[in-house]
């Protein structure tokens, strides 16, 4: 593996988990506190996709465990004050989402390099996550749980 396509294999590594850690979290919301099956059906499909497109259209998980290097990663103790503290289930879905779709546009662009096909699919995603978004946060301004 070169170092250009190790850095590549970072990227996506990252950012996988990244979308899928926020993903899951809003899936936690809508299981837990919407009480919405369907909502919490769709974010575990798009969780599940996003690991099938890798592993079938890019390196597959073993190349990115192999490219992984988290001791070394200089970005991942950095932590924003945003981060510290959320003020309600609108704002820990707010920055989940946010973090998914910025996660996948970087899935998008980065997969490009390996195969576009995967872009594309990852693109369908994100454009579907912006809907999702709207759908959950209009779903807790209903309970009152958001602003």
């Amino acid at each position: 593996m070169t170092a250009l396509q190790r850095g590549i294999y970072r990227i996506i590594d990252a950012n996988l988990n990244r979308a899928r850690e926020g993903l899951r979290v809003v899936e936690e919301v809508a299981r837990f506190i919407l009480s919405d099956a369907e909502i919490t059906k769709r974010l575990k499909d798009l969780r599940h996709s996003l690991s099938r497109i890798t592993e079938g259209l890019l390196a597959g998980s073993r190349e990115l465990l192999r490219a992984r290097d988290s001791q070394g990663d200089v970005g991942a103790r950095t932590y924003t004050k945003s981060e510290a503290k959320r003020e309600d289930y609108h704002q820990i879905v707010s920055a989940n989402m946010g973090r998914c779709q910025e996660s996948i546009r970087v899935l998008e662009e980065f997969s490009k390099q390996i195969c576009a096909e995967a872009g594309l699919k990852f693109k369908e995603i994100r454009f579907g996550l912006y809907t999702l978004e709207k759908e959950i946060l209009e779903k807790l301004e209903d309970l009152g749980a958001a602003p």
